[in-house]
């Protein structure tokens, strides 16, 4: 047994898809969400930089509140920075990649699978090549969807203007008439409703986010990692951006386990940090 909390982290409010469903999942465990919201959103951005950001977070959630395991949520940081944070901690890390990809696989009946994600994620090829190992048959679809993951930030789940983007953006996966779709970031599923009616209601939506949270469940128990049946989780929520604004915005996505966020501020950035951040 491991009363020590688990780290998660995003590249903002995404992640907190991964935190609901271990809530409800594992609610005897204590969770320390960051999100990266200073810097969102990571899938425009070069590789190096999403490897460098991912590792200070991780370095700062390890030595700061000793995690016992760390859930990279972003999808983008999963496919550019995994094997490397693996490489550096020793602690067990999981991506969202993987997850994902075997539940789609599984549920496609047709064997024609869509995967939508941020530019990042989708020209990293890292669906790409997990679908391929694992049935080289499958029809994959990919399509990048800019601008959704900015929706999801701004609180715009339900807009006429996202309804628009993304009739157009999966425009691509409609067209190719697959049976499965893998929502390849974790902020889309704040989306799903949108996503539905634009493809259709007989395709199925893979949750990237919930698959992991299953992972983790298993991985706790065989791993000993497990918190004691009867603790009770405790829930902290970190933002390198304005806490307030992730509070009430969290609040709303998430629910009542998001009552207060506090701010982390790296070094060299503006002097109204509430904590200072190494590195």
């Amino acid at each position: 047994m491991d009363p020590s909390p688990i780290g998660i982290f995003d590249s903002g409010f995404g992640g907190l898809t991964i935190v609901r469903a271990l809530v409800d999942l594992v609610p005897n465990e204590s969770l320390v969400y960051f999100g990266d919201s200073a810097r969102y959103p990571y899938g425009p951005r070069v590789a190096s930089e999403v490897v460098s950001f991912s590792h200070q977070i991780a370095e700062y959630l390890i030595s700061n509140y000793d995690v016992k395991m760390l859930i990279v949520a972003c999808n983008t940081a999963s496919s550019v920075a995994l094997d490397s944070l693996k490489d550096r901690f020793s602690i067990p890390i999981l991506g969202v990649i993987g997850p994902g990809a075997r539940s789609a696989v599984g549920a496609s009946q047709s064997g024609r699978l869509g995967v939508i994600g941020t530019v990042g994620t989708v020209a990293s090829g890292a669906y790409q090549r997990e679908i391929e190992c694992l049935d080289p048959t499958i029809e994959l679809t990919c399509a990048a969807c800019p601008g959704l993951v900015e929706f999801v930030e701004a609180g715009e789940t339900d807009s006429e203007q996202v309804k628009v983007l993304a009739s157009r953006l999966l425009y691509p996966i409609k067209e190719a008439k697959v049976d499965t779709l893998l929502l390849g970031c974790t902020h889309y599923p704040f989306l799903a409703r949108v996503i539905q009616d634009v493809i259709g209601r007989d395709v199925v939506l893979i949750s990237s986010a919930e698959e992991t949270a299953f992972e983790v469940k298993e991985l706790l128990a065989v791993s000993g990692l497990s918190s004691p049946e009867d603790s009770i989780g405790m829930y902290t929520f970190l933002s390198s951006g304005d806490p307030d604004r992730f509070k009430e915005l969290g609040h709303r996505l998430l629910g009542p386990e998001l009552e207060v966020a506090r701010q982390v501020v790296w070094k060299g950035s503006p002097s109204n940090e509430k904590r200072r951040a190494p590195g």
